[in-house]
């Protein structure tokens, strides 16, 4: 047998067309392509090795790229390995297991940052589960009915995308939490609970209102009538809220009630009004006259007399429309406290006993002038210039507190 032409390092062909590969451990049959010239068979054998070596390449990438698991990167090594070392395949078999083993320390590598991923995220899940579960418990005490249970719907599905932890923490985690949002849960349905009931009795003592209303809405006791239906808002507004939906019903029976009366009070009042409005104009006329005869108060005594006899006529007339019933009563308000005002004002002028007072003022400064006065004289006397200079500053002093309670007593009446 003679070998093949066109010298491979790593392999030869027979005259048969059998090709051996040749290894450290020496040679070894991988096939025979019989009829074919010898390169041609050896190529074929060496195109297998160069797919090998394409597989180990792509196998490299993927390993460096983190793109494999670690499980999955040790599998594909130990399957490529047993497909290196048995291959029918002519080439450097050895080199491509040796480019197999170096990917070893890359894996484990890479499994070690894993790990280490792993357990940072589990201090991460478990940071965030802690603070979810206080979160959770602080909720649970609270009274935000609405808003609460939408936050633990969002908080149990954070806590559906963190990973699990250990298995002994995780379970008394998720044991707390689980008991918070049952806590707030019953809470919730009990605080409901008794809000329908007050909701309840809320309707009940509203349907008791309108009844009592009905029959209050044809009377024409418009007074006593108007205070019965305030009594009853006040009693529909202590009542609080029935069910949101009777609620409105019940509000609707009972405004409509109201209105019933109300109207039909106004319209009564409106038909009064009608015969009313002579008794104003009466009244208008005579206090558009008062007003320039009394206002302002010159003559007191005349004042009294006019404002008297005004009272007496415009008490004469009977009522007023409803609207013109406050403006007409600011009016006589204001004529009266311009009389009142100039018989205080003429008292405080004839007050014998202020009048004394305020003459006894003057007299005690006039005093005080005439005795500072002596004062000053005897210092100049003395050469003392510093003591008559403060006598007469004090003198000019109590000048100026005397005339002004000279100007006092001028006011009273002799």
């Amino acid at each position: 047998m003679s070998e093949t032409a066109g010298p491979n390092p790593f392999g030869r062909v027979e005259d048969d067309g059998t090709v051996y590969v040749v290894t450290s451990e020496g040679e070894r049959r991988v096939g025979q392509v019989p009829d074919v010239e010898p390169a041609e068979a050896l190529a074929f054998y060496v195109r297998r090795f160069q797919t090998l070596e394409t597989e180990v390449g792509l196998l490299e990438a993927r390993v460096k790229s983190g793109a494999l698991g670690v499980e999955e990167a040790r599998k594909s090594i130990e399957s490529h390995r047993k497909n290196i070392t048995d291959a029918n395949a002519v080439g450097d078999l050895a080199s491509l297991l040796v480019r197999l083993e170096a990917l070893t320390p890359a894996v484990e590598a890479q499994q070690e940052q894993r790990r280490a991923e792993k357990a940072k995220a589990a201090e991460q899940a478990k940071a965030e589960k802690e603070r979810m579960v206080s979160e959770a418990e602080k909720l649970a005490q609270g009274n935000d009915w609405r808003g609460g249970v939408n936050r633990f719907r969002a908080l149990l599905e954070e806590w559906k995308a963190l990973p699990r932890i250990d298995r002994a923490t995780d379970d008394a985690l998720w044991h707390r939490f689980s008991s918070a949002r049952t806590t707030y849960t019953r809470r919730r349905k009990a605080q409901f609970a008794e809000q329908n009931k007050k909701r309840e009795s809320a309707k009940q003592l509203k349907e008791q209102i309108i009844e009592e209303a009905r029959p209050l809405a044809t009377s024409t006791e418009w007074g006593p009538t108007a205070g019965a239906f305030r009594d009853l808002m006040a009693r529909w507004k202590a009542a609080g809220s029935a069910p949101r939906a009777e609620d409105d019903k019940l509000w609707a029976t009972f405004r409509g009630i109201q209105d019933e009366f109300f109207a039909a009070r106004d319209a009564a009042m409106a038909e009064q009004d009608k015969e009313f409005i002579g008794n104003q104009q009466a009244k208008e006329a005579l206090l558009d006259e008062a007003e320039k005869t009394i206002l302002p108060v010159t003559d007191l005594a005349a004042a009294r007399t006019q404002f008297r006899d005004f009272l007496a006529k415009f008490n004469e007339y009977g009522k007023v429309p409803r609207d013109a019933i406050r403006p007409l009563d600011a009016r006589v308000r204001k004529l009266e406290t311009a009389v009142k005002e100039a018989e205080a004002e003429e008292w405080r002028r004839t007050d014998p006993e202020a009048r004394q007072r305020a003459a006894d003022t003057v007299a005690m400064f006039a005093g005080q002038i005439d005795k500072l006065t002596k004062q000053a004289e005897k210092y100049e006397a003395e050469g003392k210039e510093k003591k008559a200079k403060e006598a007469r500053d004090s003198i000019a002093f109590n000048q100026t507190l005397l005339e002004q309670a000279q100007k006092s007593l001028d006011e009273f009446k002799a």
